[in-house]
């Protein structure tokens, strides 16, 4: 069994127009909505393997927040095509992990999360997947099963939806 969580970045700080994408920071709201996913891992206890994140600036703050709810020997890699990457592409690097790996948390952008979610998911509770299908917001974390040994088995279809978590549904916003 091998488990996945897909983190999209808090809300961004839109302000600057001049700022390029890569280096938007994330905006007061954003900082508070990590905050409180922070406190839901620890709740949870989430705790992955392994973390994949974009290099851009919101997802590097999102996941500074995050690391107060992880355990600090959690090896983090920062890989710029996930910045660029669709959901095929996320779906190949996932299968390249290491075998040795029970869970990853892939911090990134939509429109390839959400995608990446509805194209493995084909079982979960009925309300969780209805809000996932309706969309996926900034700070949102979806939590998946695999019944697999293997990362390259992982196919689309494959995945149980164990939770689909949005910053409002913990009660701190």
């Amino acid at each position: 069994m091998k488990t996945i969580y897909l983190l999209r970045h808090a809300k961004s700080n839109w302000d600057d127009p001049s700022r390029d994408d890569i280096d938007r920071p994330l905006s007061k709201r954003g900082r508070r909505d990590a905050k409180a996913m922070a406190e839901h891992l620890v709740r949870e206890g989430i705790q992955p393997g392994q973390i994949l994140c974009s290099p851009a600036r919101r997802t590097r703050e999102t996941l500074e927040r995050m690391e107060q709810g992880l355990n600090a020997a959690v090896p983090v890699r920062f890989e710029k095509a996930i910045y660029h990457a669709d959901a095929t592409a996320l779906l190949r690097r996932l299968r390249r992990l290491s075998e040795v790996l029970a869970s990853v948390m892939v911090i990134g952008h939509n429109p390839a999360l959400e995608r990446l979610a509805l194209m493995l998911v084909d079982s979960g509770e009925a309300a969780a997947r209805d809000k996932l299908a309706t969309k996926y917001p900034t700070g949102a974390l979806a939590t998946l099963a695999v019944d697999i040994e293997h990362w390259r088995d992982l196919v689309p279809g494959a995945a149980h939806l164990r939770a689909f978590v949005r910053p409002k549904d913990l009660g701190r916003i």
